[in-house]
């Protein structure tokens, strides 16, 4: 949120997966499916077939069911189909009231959340959340669908940067507490509060509504209903959330390390404990392999859910940047220091008279496959190129030398701008730049 409004630009605009998406197996035909039927249904042409209230509830269940264990081909599957059907069902007129309720939950607690997990655009969120579930809920015209209503479109509102639109949605909705079921919405509504506070810069609002949830949560215990999951386990999980957002890295894990995850009774949401907990890991110095294992373990949970949130996958790949700087460091440094390096099984090269090779490559590429451009050859000091005392070799992105008056030579200099290296087993080596 705060890179967005630094930016200003939405936070949506941040969280767009590259072409081809991963892991995407059926998801974007899927997607396109959900896009005609929501298009469908906001024409009253929704096109399907009359079924029984009891035959509509069962399916519902189903695909709430589904998604809250994580079988996103699952629901992606199942949700068209199930949107058209209860919307032709309801248009026909009978048992209107049930089947409001059970559209409400279908579009807030299936259809939102999948569209959000398969990275679904902006646009098409906004048309699930803003317009139909909204409509929906309206005319229904209890708190209950309302509450449901406006916990899924502040989601879409943040997204959008419509933080302040966001806040008096929420302050507008009135959900009591006179049952179980009940309060654990209006818990998930304060904290609903505590995000839009947080996105906005206002810590007091958030701290308030956060300890609104606690207190809340300590009446409910780990709750279930309206398949929200609201609870205090839930309650630690979005406090995790809340202190990511602001970057205090020490205190999630912390909090992290004080929450069991297995108390919650989704196991998507404990994907997601998994997934925040790697986030903030990958930032405390030292625990980086923490931070892969903790990745590791929301993803056997969730793969969707990892492979495709844009913030899991930026970190990653930092740590798997992380990962080749220090291979590189480790085969740069002998050289540095004069000393011999001899640490590449797998590299290639042209043989040279008097040179040690060594790779320092991406992993992946032999000196035969890295495009000459992007190759880096070393000399002995006074070797002309051709010579058989050594070698000069090309550096792609211009001369650095440790020549008395030239640049330095540095490690950061080599990772900074090379894919690979040979050179001499002593360390009186230029780097000069080749034409061409």
């Amino acid at each position: 949120m705060a890179l967005a409004n630094a930016l200003q630009i939405a936070p949506g605009d941040l969280m767009r997966l590259p072409v081809p998406a991963p892991a995407n197996g059926h998801t974007d035909s899927a997607t396109d499916e959900v896009r005609l039927a929501l298009m469908a249904v906001s024409r009253h042409r929704p096109g399907r077939q009359v079924a029984p209230v009891e035959v509509l509830r069962a399916r519902v269940n189903a695909i709430l069911a589904a998604g809250r264990e994580c079988h996103q081909a699952e629901v992606g599957a199942a949700l068209p189909a199930l949107i058209r059907d209860v919307h032709t069902s309801l248009a026909a007129g009978r048992d209107v009231a049930e089947l409001l309720d059970l559209a409400v939950m279908l579009h807030v607690q299936s259809a939102s959340h999948w569209l959000r997990e398969a990275g679904a655009p902006l646009d098409l969120r906004r048309e699930n959340d803003v317009s139909l579930t909204y409509r929906l809920a309206e005319e229904r015209d209890t708190p209950i669908a309302l509450g449901l209503a406006t916990y899924g479109v502040t989601r879409v509102m943040l997204a959008a940067g419509a933080f302040e639109l966001a806040k008096a949605e929420l302050a507008a909705v009135n959900v009591p507490t006179t049952t179980a079921e009940s309060t654990q919405l209006a818990g998930m509504l304060a904290l609903s509060q505590s995000r839009v506070a947080t996105a906005n810069s206002q810590g007091a609002d958030a701290e308030a509504a956060v300890e609104q949830a606690v207190e809340l949560a300590r009446h409910t215990g780990e709750g279930t209903a309206y398949g929200l999951g609201f609870g205090p386990t839930n309650v630690g999980l979005w406090r995790m959330e809340a202190m990511l957002e602001i970057g205090d890295h020490e205190q999630v894990t912390v909090l992290a390390d004080s929450l069991n995850p297995d108390l919650h009774p989704y196991r998507s949401r404990r994907s997601s404990y998994w997934r925040d907990y790697g986030r903030a890991l990958a930032r405390v110095r030292g625990r980086h392999d923490d931070a892969v294992i903790a990745f590791r373990r929301a993803e056997q949970i969730h793969p969707h859910r990892v492979q495709r949130d844009p913030f899991a996958r930026e970190v990653l790949g930092e740590l798997l940047l992380g990962r080749r700087a220090a291979r590189w460091a480790g085969n740069c440094a002998g050289w540095l220091t004069g000393r011999d390096c001899r640490c590449s099984p797998s590299g290639g090269g042209i043989p040279a008279s008097g040179t040690q090779r060594t790779w320092i490559g991406d992993g992946c590429r032999s000196w035969a496959r890295t495009p000459p451009s992007r190759r880096v050859w070393w000399s002995r000091a006074g070797a002309g190129a051709g010579s058989a005392s050594g070698e000069r070799r090309v550096f792609h992105h211009g001369s650095i030398t440790n020549a008395a008056g030239q640049r330095p030579l540095t490690l950061r200099s080599l990772l900074t701008y090379g894919t690979c290296c040979r050179w001499p087993a002593t360390n009186s080596a230029t780097a000069e730049r080749v034409p061409g």
